[in-house]
């Protein structure tokens, strides 16, 4: 697949502002507010139903703010037109199991507008980043849970999108892979592109150029992994984290 460049590093390509979000009378998030650059990886950590699935949600265009705004490269969100921007991969698989790995990458390319003259190019350079290449014209009915996750970052790279939104990328990838994979998200961020992940695992979260904690619905914390944990002097980003979190509740009144 040809490398393109993606949007020129330190513009901004994603931009959160005063985002409160909730579902009913709910409120899931709170002053959500931050910004992401072209180059930039971004990993967004907390604990389950801290609000991150949400927050990836109204950023794609999902549901609209309940108030303050969400724009993707430089457009209010949502807008239909630019999912083809994004490519997405969610926590749960979403793959037709009676269709070949080749079968979904076509279909899934499709919905992204890969040019059909470029699809074959493009689905082999996807599947060979995540060792699927030998697989794809089995039926995904037949995969083990590892290679459905391989499958659907595949999906999400295939159309060379401006941005990338992972849900826990790693999840049931073995070690050796998941160094393969971390070296072409940096060579596509090199590229300009922009990537957003969120993940339990802290090596993941040590890859990243900038951290982002949720909790509660909050953004506790937000910079590289070495300044978040300079800001609560620990030794471990996994500490950092347990740390912001007591800070958090001390500040609310929980302890």
């Amino acid at each position: 697949m040809e490398d393109t460049t993606g949007t020129d590093r330190g513009s901004a390509t994603v931009q959160v502002s005063r985002l409160f979000q909730g579902y009913g009378r709910t409120m899931v998030l709170r002053d959500v507010d931050f910004e992401m650059q072209g180059g930039e990886i971004l990993a967004l950590i907390g604990p389950s139903g801290s609000g991150k699935t949400t927050l990836i949600s109204t950023i794609m265009g999902m549901m609209p703010p309940k108030s303050g705004s969400v724009h993707v490269l430089g457009v209010r969100m949502p807008n239909r037109e630019q999912l083809g921007n994004i490519g997405f991969m969610a926590q749960t698989d979403a793959l037709y199991t009676n269709l070949s790995g080749m079968e979904n990458l076509k279909f899934f390319a499709s919905l992204q507008n890969v040019d059909k003259r470029r699809f074959a190019e493009s689905a082999m350079h996807a599947a060979k980043i995540v060792h699927l290449e030998n697989a794809l014209n089995r039926r995904v009915a037949g995969y083990s849970g590892g290679m459905k996750r391989r499958l659907s970052l595949a999906i999400a790279l295939i159309g060379d999108p401006e941005i990338l939104i992972l849900d826990e990328p790693t999840v049931g990838i073995d070690p050796e892979l998941r160094r393969e994979i971390w070296s072409e998200l940096h060579r596509i961020a090199d590229q300009g592109h922009t990537i957003m992940l969120t993940t339990h695992v802290m090596a993941d979260a040590a890859q990243a150029d900038t951290l982002l904690m949720i909790r509660q619905g909050e953004a506790i914390a937000k910079g590289s992994p070495e300044e978040v944990k300079e800001q609560y002097r620990a030794t471990s980003i996994e500490d950092a984290f347990v740390q912001a979190g007591r800070d958090q509740d001390a500040h609310l009144g929980n302890d």
